[in-house]
């Protein structure tokens, strides 16, 4: 059986174009018989024509993109995938954007899935540097925030004209705590926080 060559495309909502992508694998030299796209998000790999053309897909065949994010939303998805395509079914990838990731061999007998293996998993290390550097800015930028009295969270819900009558009420025996808390328009876990707040703070509100 002789090798074939398929083109993926996707973008990741119906409003978006493929036309960009579509150009690039045409001038790559695929038809439309060869092309699978889809209109989906990248969050996972249910997508029909993607599962279309992975059931398809075999060994020494060739698949080409446009960029590398065309197969997932993070470097972790895209590496298992390209570890699928690459050494479960044994097809190449030839990622248009970047030469560099071009599985097949190459004219000067250097092989091309081991260059584009390193290329990626430094690419793979370069994003998760990216994403550690987020979170740790993200957890930085909190942290001067609260240094500055920034709070953070839902806001406390303040406690009604009625509050201090009707906790004497409670507290007396008259009414029950969802009564209490019907009484003033919350719920009873709210009621008992503020219960705890005022015994915490030794208050007889």
């Amino acid at each position: 059986m002789s090798e074939k060559t398929y083109g993926y495309a996707r973008v990741s909502s119906k409003e978006q174009n493929l036309d960009r992508q579509l150009d690039a694998l045409a001038k790559f030299g695929l038809d439309g018989n060869q092309v699978f796209a889809d209109k989906a998000s990248g969050k996972d790999f249910k997508r029909p024509q993607w599962k279309k053309l992975m059931r398809r897909l075999r060994s020494g065949d060739v698949l080409v993109v446009k960029s590398i994010d065309r197969l997932g939303r993070n470097y972790d998805e895209i590496i298992d995938e390209w570890r699928r395509i690459t050494k479960e079914k044994g097809a190449h990838v030839v990622v248009l954007d970047m030469p560099l990731l071009d599985t097949r061999e190459r004219p000067d007998n250097v092989t091309g899935a081991f260059i584009a293996d390193l290329v990626l998993q430094l690419l793979s290390y370069v994003a998760q540097i990216e994403r550690e550097n987020i979170r740790q800015r993200q957890a930085e930028g909190i942290a001067a925030a609260k240094a500055r009295g920034v709070r953070f969270g839902r806001p406390a819900k303040k406690r009604p004209g009625c509050y201090r009558a009707t906790k004497e009420s409670y507290l007396g025996g008259y009414i029950t705590r969802r009564e209490a808390a019907t009484r003033m328009g919350v719920s009873p876990n709210t009621f008992d926080k503020w219960l705890r707040e005022d015994e915490s703070a030794g208050q007889g509100r």
